[in-house]
């Protein structure tokens, strides 16, 4: 394994990627130490110590800290993925912005430069929230509008260099930009998570059980990392047979194959993107006017994380952005036509229509299984963890105040060990890894699986 791994800096291309992506990430955990200026990151501190495992826990997720400690970075990539949301949507129901789609490279980069944009408003907006929360809250220094406005030139800035340098990433690195700076922002937490479970330990948070507790949870965390794996690597294969065509005097093709389709297509992506859409309304709920409004503020508190409505509509936004993002990736007409065009076929299914909706029948059961998988990954560890508030529920709630304690309200362990989180981790770490795999295997070396490799990879530099 050892010798495999060396395989990536001996061949120059892809040392420079790896390097670049590596230098990149640096950059960005640099940027994570750089206070925005006039913030009184001491109280802040305490205040995210106090409300651990709430909204504000959750947005810090996917920022790697960085609202925690309000840094330059605080707004993190979550303005960008809103953008990219809005836009995918639009390409799906307006029809001027689809035929901008289909004009191709050119077509993508109107797209794409309209995005940044986008999260360049959004960025801006969210940082004039920020600006107010704080304020409100006592955490500023100096408060006035020049602190407001220094606050939000800053956190929009950091915004959009953070959007540049995921592209840099995806363009000149290895791997998707936006989904490793996410990785990098939770890998970044883990010690911080870890120094947590053992001061639980010292201090028998849970008792005398709280060893065995930890122990449990840790045999809990290698068991979901497993079943992650053995999902993302899933797929379901169909038989393809091309037809035999005489060319010259050789008799091409009747050789068969298969196209393999994974019980996951969208991978993390759809977590990610219902995150992202429930990540508003959190923002929102912070305003002064809501919280002290009658009818909002409920509503509000209904939908943080752990109460029964936000779980609900985490479970649907999974569901429907993993359909969204396969109907972007996979199109069955286009499969269908090229396998038409290259005179390969499905046996028993007639080519054309019936191969479309037959990949497209498919398509449909998978991607529902590997909703399905999605929601219990991000579901089950946040009941264990960090408790689902069914006491909460409008006239039922009552019927659940006999749960016990941790099934409500969890164990008080950080988001960092949740399903959400390891599912990111184990994702984008295995996208990438194949990816550096591919190109090994592209250049004539052994990859990291036994049977990835074509040839030997040579001892010398």
């Amino acid at each position: 394994m050892l010798e495999k791994f060396l395989n990536i800096f001996r061949i120059p291309d892809l040392r420079k990627r790896v390097l670049f992506t590596m230098g990149i990430l640096a950059v960005y955990r640099l940027g994570a130490f750089i206070p925005t200026p006039g913030v009184n990151t001491h109280q802040l501190e305490l205040l995210f110590n106090q409300q651990n495992g709430s909204a504000l826990g959750l947005m810090d997720l996917f920022g790697g800290g960085n609202l925690r400690r309000m840094t330059i970075f605080a707004l993190g990539i979550m303005p960008y993925i809103t953008a990219s949301i809005i836009f995918q949507l639009l390409t799906v129901v307006y029809e001027p912005l689809a035929r901008i789609q289909k004009e191709g490279e050119l077509g993508r980069r109107k797209i794409t430069q309209w995005t940044r944009y986008m999260t360049v408003v959004l960025g801006a907006l969210q940082s004039i929230g920020i600006a107010a929360i704080l304020t409100r809250q006592g955490l500023v220094l100096n408060p006035g509008i020049s602190f407001s406005l220094m606050t939000v030139l800053t956190l929009t800035t950091g915004t959009a260099f953070i959007m540049w340098l995921g592209e840099q990433i995806t363009d000149r690195g290895i791997g998707n930009g936006m989904s490793l700076l996410i990785f990098a922002g939770i890998v970044a937490g883990l010690p911080r998570g870890v120094a947590e479970l053992v001061q639980k330990i010292q201090t028998d948070a849970w008792g005398s059980m709280t060893f065995l507790v930890v122990l449990l949870l840790a045999a809990g965390m290698i068991a979901v990392v497993a079943f992650i794996v053995f999902v993302e690597r899933s797929e379901r294969r169909i038989p393809i047979q091309s037809a035999r065509r005489i060319i010259g005097r050789r008799m091409m093709g009747g050789q068969s194959s298969h196209l393999p389709l994974k019980v996951n297509s969208g991978g993390v992506m759809p977590v990610i993107f219902a995150s992202s859409i429930l990540s508003a309304p959190m923002l929102f709920g912070q305003v002064e006017w809501v919280q002290n409004s009658r009818f909002l503020q409920p509503i509000m508190q209904a939908l943080a994380p752990g109460y029964p409505w936000y779980e609900l509509l985490d479970m649907l936004g999974i569901i429907f952005f993993a359909y969204f993002y396969v109907s972007i990736v996979m199109k069955p007409d286009d499969i269908a036509d090229n396998f038409r065009k290259s005179g390969s076929f499905i046996p028993g299914i007639r080519p054309g229509k019936r191969t479309s909706d037959f990949i497209n029948d498919i398509l449909t059961r998978l991607t529902l299984v590997g909703a399905l998988y999605l929601i219990v990954i991000s579901l089950v560890p946040t009941f264990l963890i960090s408790g689902i508030r069914f006491d909460k529920l409008w006239l039922v709630g009552r019927a659940f105040e006999s749960l016990p304690t941790w099934a409500i309200h969890g164990m008080g362990v950080n988001f960092y060990f949740g399903g959400t989180s390891l599912l990111i981790v184990v994702g984008v770490a295995m996208d990438t890894v194949n990816q550096i795999e591919s190109q090994l295997i592209m250049r004539h070396y052994d990859g990291f699986s036994p049977r990835s490799g074509r040839i030997r990879g040579r001892k010398t530099w």
